[in-house]
Formats: structure tokens, C-alpha cells, sequence
């Protein structure tokens, strides 16, 4: 066992019971956009079929009252294994598919080299006209959403939700974020730029680079 493993915490969701808890690791970290006091560890919720249904049913129950349609579900930071599971839980619930084969797609976009989001031409007719909602992992400061967001808007996909499995932010650009777990089920969580990291100033080493599909040690 690595040393950041080592000092991993569960802490379960206050907001909803009987979901498998979150997994975290105290430190000085840092992502594309920020330095954070926890790396929050989505490793086998994002890839274990049990954690990954339960995390999917909470967030399906977030749109289950809905009348808002959902004919596609975009998938990034690897959360199509949710993704799928989240579809089925929406159809199983009857939820309301306005796309002529009345099931809801689950896509992943590709990344260039310097990140932007495309689909491929066989995939866009699966996100343009449709309504979509776009599925993260993680998200500390939302640029991830935004940039998502812009995707969208690019190949005329309707957003109409976000939901990830740990948020920070409750809103981004006007569209509500619905999450399973929040920064407030990790104590202390905090998130700062890197001109304004208190770590940083107080000289405390970087242990890892981090993003949503793990850590990578300095």
C-alpha cells in the first residue's frame, strides 16, 4: 500500500443513506485548475459494478419527478459504467425519451491535445437537437462543467441537467448540479488558486497531481 493510501477516510453522504461511502486522502494536491486539501479517490465507484449502481440510482432519483426529457447521457472523466446504469434507471422509471427510438444514448466525447471536447460525425446526431445531460466524476472549481457546457452548446445539444458524483459547486452557468456527494460530507474541504494556496505559502511540498481518474505522485 502506497503512503496516500495509507491515510485514506470514508465518509459516507449526509444527504443520502445507504450509498457507499466516499473515499478521500488528506494532503496538498493539485488539479488542471486548483490546489486542494483532499483528493477525493472515485477509483471503484467509477469501476465496480455494486458502488456504481447505487451511486446511479441516487442520482437517478434526482430526476426521477422530472418532467424534463433525457434522450442522451454524456459521459466523461470514465463515468460511462454510471452512465449506463443511470439510463436504465431513468427508462426503467419511464422517464420521458423524445428521441424516435425511445431509449436514451450513453456517449463519451474524445479529447484533443489540449483538452477541448468533440464528438465524431456518426456520434453528433446523438447529441445535436437531443437533450442531454452531461455526467462527471469530480468537479472542484466547475470548469470542467463549463467546458462541457460549451460542448454542448457547440453541437447543439440541450442541457438539461449535470450530475456528478462529488461536486463542490452547487450551480454552474444557471444549470443545477445534482450530486451525490458534496464538499460538505468532507470535512475541511477546501479548494484554492494556486496564487492563494496557504500550503504553498507555508512551504508544504505537492504530493500528487490529481484528476478524476487518480493521482500521480511528485
Amino acid at each position: 500500500m502506497s503512503t496516500l493510501e495509507s491515510r485514506m477516510i470514508k465518509y459516507p453522504s449526509k444527504k443520502y443513506s445507504g450509498v457507499v461511502p466516499l473515499k478521500v486522502i488528506p494532503g496538498h494536491f493539485v488539479t488542471n485548475h486548483s490546489h486542494i486539501n483532499y483528493y477525493v479517490d472515485l477509483t471503484t465507484i467509477k469501476s465496480r459494478l455494486s458502488e456504481a449502481s447505487q451511486c446511479a440510482h441516487v442520482l437517478a432519483q434526482q430526476y426521477a419527478y422530472s418532467a424534463i426529457p433525457i434522450d442522451t447521457i454524456v459521459c466523461l472523466d470514465g463515468t460511462d459504467v454510471i452512465g449506463t446504469f443511470l439510463a436504465q434507471e431513468l427508462q426503467n422509471a419511464g422517464h420521458t425519451i423524445h428521441n424516435a427510438h425511445k431509449s436514451i444514448y450513453v456517449i463519451c466525447p474524445e479529447r484533443t491535445p489540449n483538452s477541448q471536447l468533440f464528438f465524431r460525425e456518426n456520434v453528433e446526431p446523438m447529441v445535436r437537437g437531443k437533450n442531454v445531460i452531461l455526467l462527471l466524476a469530480s468537479v472542484t472549481t466547475g470548469i470542467s462543467i463549463r467546458r462541457g457546457i460549451e460542448c454542448m452548446g457547440y453541437y447543439g445539444g440541450l442541457i438539461r441537467g449535470v450530475a456528478t458524483l462529488f461536486s463542490a459547486v452547487d450551480q454552474m452557468d444557471g444549470v443545477q448540479v445534482n450530486t451525490v456527494f458534496t464538499s460538505d460530507d468532507i470535512p475541511g474541504y477546501a479548494s484554492y488558486d494556486g496564487n492563494a494556496c496557504p500550503f504553498c505559502k507555508d512551504k508544504v511540498r505537492v504530493e500528487a497531481m490529481v484528476n478524476s481518474f487518480g493521482y500521480s505522485k511528485l
